[in-house]
């Protein structure tokens, strides 16, 4: 467990770093370009890369790692002649995806983006041509950070992500008079090279040995093929969501700019689940991977994940209710980006702050079910979060406008916990489902003791008047400070489990 714990603290304070970089990126396109046409043509660009990175890191991974981690255990791969003829087959699927991607652009971007704004499409067909010419280097990324994953080592990847969001922001500070908006996808594809160089490197030094192999043993490749359908299935259908929504704020009716207000408010919200999917949901799976065949070990390490993303991420849900404002201000306000722009931004943040604490319990429920093998059970579950997202913003965005689309989503992800919830105690056992309802009140009482104090504070004291920053410590503190204490008071168990944890 050694090297687990070394890989939580690295990987931690690397993701940390990962979303403070993001957020430098941010800052400086807000500066450079505002919300306006170009902004919103190079997220839905971007959209085709969160696309295939869920693909790999998710879809992938979910299939892979369970096996790859139990056939190894077992002594049946003894070699790693599956893995290679898998990694070689998969590049030589992206490589095709590439080419055709880069060459028919011009007609399936407008096409997924059906009723897209005059002003915002040359951007997005631009910018979707120069990712595409790259998606293979892009997809590779993504797979090494799986096999490195198998052999417990978490840091490098972090490590390329970081290179990818950190080169982006350098070359948008320094080329954006060049080569204007582009100049981000250009420094997200150099980063993203240096990062699988550096993940290379790491991969060669643990035991892999890499062979320009196309043989995959027959049990190996029916058992993978059976499994990846449905998994990689599953892992679009957050992906296919997003660009729904995407499709209906670049809309006719929809104000300019709306698709970088979504995207703001969105990046902010997606920190916490960024920092917990790649850190601790990462560790806990793997662990949930070696313990399938242990029935009481499993169940624990379940229950720890959904302890951990209840106590970490209800405060975190409460506390941006009272300081998003605050923080958007600091992070966006700035050059073309206006006070105007962040009230917008703030309303949407607002109604995306559920997916907080919801999609992260989530991720624990469906990690647990990819342990075992369920792909087809959480593809079951979540392709119908597309008909219900795609029907709330359908009947919704024409009288509501953008804020509609950010509600959508938390609906989405409340149905879709609660829906994965019941399958996977249904299983485990409902005496186990009570455990996680004991301890998620007991863990509510310090949210809303925290919450009453902030707005008690905002009431009382003109924090308004302050600077964004000055805001932004001085409630965090508060918060924390309240939160912690009414924690160990209510909750003692779970306060001590968590700086046991901490001090680990």
């Amino acid at each position: 467990m050694s090297s687990l714990k070394k890989a939580a603290i690295w990987t931690t304070g690397l993701a940390l770093l990962l979303k403070l970089s993001g957020f430098l990126r941010e800052a400086i396109v807000a500066k450079e370009f505002g919300a306006s046409a170009q902004t919103d043509g190079y997220f839905l660009a971007f959209g085709f890369i969160t696309l295939v990175v869920a693909m790999i890191a998710t879809g992938f991974n979910n299939v892979f790692l369970p096996m790859y981690v139990k056939r190894k255990k077992s002594g049946v791969d003894s070699s790693d002649q599956n893995a290679n003829a898998l990694l070689n087959w998969t590049m030589v699927v992206f490589i095709g995806i590439s080419i055709v991607g880069w060459i028919f652009a011009p007609t399936f971007v407008p096409l997924i983006y059906g009723n897209m704004k005059d002003s915002i499409a040359p951007y997005a067909i631009g910018m979707t041509q120069v990712f595409f010419a790259f998606m293979t280097v892009i997809a590779l990324t993504g797979l090494l950070d799986s096999y490195l994953q198998s052999r417990r080592i978490f840091v490098p990847s972090q490590l390329a992500k970081l290179l990818a969001t950190l080169m982006a922001a350098v070359f948008a500070l320094l080329f954006s008079d060049v080569w204007g908006i582009y100049s981000l996808v250009y420094g997200f594809i150099f980063g993203t090279i240096v990062g699988v160089v550096i993940q290379l490197i790491y991969l060669r030094k643990s035991d892999y040995k890499w062979k320009p192999d196309m043989r995959m043993e027959k049990d190996f490749q029916k058992a993978f093929l059976i499994l990846i359908v449905p998994s990689l299935l599953n892992s679009v259908v957050g992906q296919i969501n997003l660009f729904v929504n995407k499709a209906f704020a670049s809309g006719d009716g929809v104000l300019e700019g709306s698709v970088t207000y979504l995207n703001n408010a969105s990046l902010l919200i997606s920190i916490p689940n960024a920092i917990y999917a790649t850190t601790l949901a990462a560790i806990i799976f793997t662990l949930m991977s070696e313990q399938i065949d242990d029935g009481k070990k499993f169940r624990d390490t379940v229950f720890r994940g959904m302890e951990i993303s209840f106590v970490t991420l209800l405060p975190i849900t409460i506390g941006l209710f009272f300081v998003g404002e605050a923080a958007l201000s600091f992070v966006y306000e700035r050059g073309r980006f206006t006070d105007i722009d962040v009230e917008r931004t703030f309303v949407a943040l607002l109604w995306y702050l559920p997916i907080i604490l919801f999609q992260g319990m989530q991720l624990i429920l469906s990690k647990s079910m990819y342990a075992r093998g369920k792909t087809a059970v959480v593809f079951s579950i979540s392709v119908t979060t597309i008909a219900v997202n795609f029907a709330m913003n359908w009947f919704l965005v024409d009288e509501y406008g953008y804020p509609a689309l950010a509600f959508a989503a938390s609906v989405v992800s409340v149905y879709y916990f609660t829906v994965s919830l019941i399958v996977v105690y249904r299983d485990l056992g409902w005496n186990q489902l009570r455990r996680v309802g004991d301890m998620a009140w007991r863990v509510l009482i310090p949210g809303v003791v925290m919450g009453a104090v902030l707005y008690a504070v905002k009431m009382f004291l003109p924090e308004e008047n302050w600077y964004s920053l000055i805001q932004l410590g001085v409630l965090v503190a508060i918060g924390v400070v309240v939160y912690v204490c009414t924690l160990r008071l209510i909750y003692p168990t779970g306060f001590t489990r968590m700086v046991n944890m901490i001090k680990r």
